[in-house]
């Protein structure tokens, strides 16, 4: 894998509740130098022009707990404001109450106001267990969205493990495709999780990480 194709797998994220929009303009030059695929940045940023690249956003960030129609609301805000996708944060009460019709109905909500953006369903896999993550990925799926992510990076009990990686891809096969965010701050640890199964990594340090690629 060369440089140009690594990047490609980067959302370059900028996710800190103080960002300014001088931060995000600063953000996406970097990222058009850089190459990446993506700029994710808070909904409250949008709109923006990102200079080719997609534009990504959050969802339900970083708790999950608003009710679905706040979430359908604040999805489809973002779309209209230019969004590409949309990475949701999944309802870990429901989720730890195995209410998983709940669990579908809330991503359903969101895709459904937001029908045309790509939608990574955020499952904080930290905070689950292997069960609790392949249904987590299950009600992802039949709930129409077109990623599963690990973590917002925001959670007391972690980021991204490749154990989470696996189990994730084993669920999902090539239905969906799982992006890995939170922790990943090397390229050894890229590498790892997209021998993992990740086909898209969500980072801060994305140009310490490239410098590493040669």
């Amino acid at each position: 894998m060369n440089r140009h194709e690594l990047a490609q797998m980067f959302d370059h994220t900028l996710l800190k509740p103080e960002a300014t929009p001088a931060n995000v303009e600063a953000l996406i030059n970097h990222g058009v130098e850089l190459g990446v695929y993506a700029i994710c940045i808070s909904p409250s940023l949008l709109p923006v022009d990102a200079r080719g690249l997609k534009v990504a956003t959050v969802c339900g960030f970083p708790s999950g707990a608003q009710t679905a129609l706040t979430k359908a609301t604040e999805a489809a805000e973002a779309a209209e404001n230019g969004a590409d996708e949309i990475d949701m944060v999944i309802n870990l009460g429901l989720v730890k109450a195995g209410a998983w019709q709940e669990v579908q109905a809330d991503i359903r909500s969101v895709r459904e106001a937001a029908p045309d953006v790509v939608l990574k369903v955020i499952i904080e896999s930290a905070a689950l267990t292997p069960e609790e993550i392949v249904l987590a990925c299950q009600a992802s799926q039949a709930a129409g969205a077109n990623f599963v992510k690990t973590s917002t990076g925001f959670h007391p009990d972690g980021g991204a493990t490749l154990h989470a990686v696996r189990l994730m891809k084993d669920t999902v096969g090539d239905e969906l495709q799982v992006k890995a965010s939170g922790g990943i701050r090397t390229l050894d640890a890229c590498l790892a999780m997209i021998e993992a199964g990740a086909t898209r990594l969500g980072l801060s340090g994305t140009a310490a990480i490239l410098a590493e690629l040669r």
